[in-house]
């Protein structure tokens, strides 16, 4: 799985417009977090389609940074999620961006984007 890391202008409309690039072809979000500071914005997504995605993105001139996503599927209660991000901080890897991509009874679905992907596969095979 992979995500897409887009700089926004942090102007009305910005994220209408990569939405709506990704839209006319046909492609659908699967998770999304976005979040603005001072001047700045950035918009993660994980597509249904990530060859799809990557397709209307450059179709639409919207620079894109690509990552590789690694999930985990926790029981929804206090204190998961803090030992998953504790033990990725004692392995030395660095988050980059968590998402909640389902939640289904006393399950959750966690999408995590890292600095070393490889290393956070095994640490997360733990759980």
């Amino acid at each position: 799985m992979k995500d897409f890391s887009i700089q926004l202008t942090h102007h009305p409309g910005d994220l209408a417009r990569v939405a709506q690039a990704l839209a006319r072809k046909g492609g659908n979000i699967r998770a999304l977090a976005a979040v603005s500071a001072g001047d700045h914005a950035v918009a993660r997504i994980i597509p249904d389609d990530f060859n799809l995605a990557r397709r209307a993105f450059r179709a639409a001139n919207i620079r894109f940074e690509e990552s590789e996503v690694n999930t985990v599927l926790l029981v929804n209660k206090p204190g998961e999620l803090a030992t998953v991000t504790h033990r990725l901080g004692d392995e030395g890897i660095n988050l980059e961006a968590l998402y909640v991509t389902g939640i289904t009874d006393d399950l959750i679905e966690i999408a995590i984007v890292c600095d070393d992907p490889k290393k956070a596969r095994k640490v997360l095979a733990e759980f």
